[in-house]
């Protein structure tokens, strides 16, 4: 053992217990496990002493900014990823108190509960109580959310709501200056974006969006019908034909799969339909959808 003391401590051999003399190999499967535990660990370690830095830095460069000699003017990095859900609503709460002339949103999902609204006095009153313009854009599940147009009807000055049935991830865009994109899946990192060539393309798309989207506040527009299928009935048989399941059309939606069966029911009927064979066929000489797979504005 003394002549090999990094493969016994790794864990790549072991003593021979009838003859301690001897090291026989250990399994790989069991060495690549210990030491891929030991690997996690390091980094589950390292991550903890970058939170702590972090939090035992955040007074020190608070006093920083606020010194007399402090750059204010000094340009901000074309591109910042912020980690953990602090310091992201951290970076997006001081862009949006500077932020003057007008904030573009894109909120992705269906039904929101009324407990994910602010309780008080939400950041969109204070943008536009300074003679900011809002637009934001939902998915069109949002339109029965009544939570969601409650809220909207609180709000005091230039703002505007569309929905389409199918919209990007979540996206702010601020005075044309800074964008907020998430960079995980449960958004505990965002990306801030101030590349002037990368901002205007977002708000671009945001544009694009906002022209084939149907209005939903202050000026609600019904939702447009075409031989008895509504927009919503034209989307889903848009994904249908893509090959899509049911569940798969509920997420791409941001609704539940029981609604979207509903529809696809409702639909059925429409084209008269008894299976879900001859409704693809039925959906295609319909005209409902159009030749790229997306749909008509029925």
């Amino acid at each position: 053992m003394a002549i090999a003391p990094c493969l016994v401590d790794q864990g790549l051999l072991h003593p021979d217990l009838d003859d301690m003399r001897w090291l026989l190999p250990s399994p790989p499967s069991g060495a690549l496990l210990r030491l891929l535990r030991g690997i996690e660990e390091d980094v589950a370690r390292e991550r903890r002493r970058e939170a702590d830095l972090t939090r035992a830095f955040a007074p020190l460069l608070a006093l920083a900014r606020e010194a007399p000699g402090h750059p204010r003017n000094a340009p901000a990095a074309p591109l910042t990823l912020h980690r953990g859900t602090a310091r992201v609503a951290d970076a997006v709460s001081r862009a949006l108190d500077a932020c003057v002339h007008e904030a573009l949103t894109v909120q992705p999902g269906g039904f929101r509960p009324g407990a994910d609204l602010p309780s008080g006095p939400p950041c969109e009153q204070a943008l536009l109580s300074r003679g900011c313009r809002i637009r934001t854009l939902y998915q069109d599940t949002t339109r029965h959310a009544f939570p969601v147009v409650a809220h909207v009807e609180r709000l005091q000055g230039d703002v505007e709501v569309r929905t389409l049935s199918e919209v990007t991830e979540q996206l702010v865009v601020l005075d044309r200056a800074v964008a907020f994109l998430p960079a995980a899946g449960d958004r505990s990192m965002a990306l801030e974006v101030r590349a002037p060539a990368l901002v205007g393309y977002l708000a671009a798309l945001f544009e694009r969006l906002w022209d084939l989207a149907t209005p939903m506040f202050p000026n609600p527009a019904p939702e447009p019908a075409r031989h008895g299928v509504t927009a919503r009935q034209c989307a889903i048989a848009a994904l249908l034909t893509e090959g899509l399941t049911d569940a798969g059309v509920a997420e791409r939606l941001g609704m539940n799969v029981r609604t979207v069966r509903a529809h696809i029911a409702k639909l059925s009927t429409v084209l008269g339909s008894t299976s879900r064979t001859q409704l693809g066929y039925l959906i295609g000489q319909s005209g409902i959808v159009g030749p790229s797979g997306s749909f008509r504005t029925c």
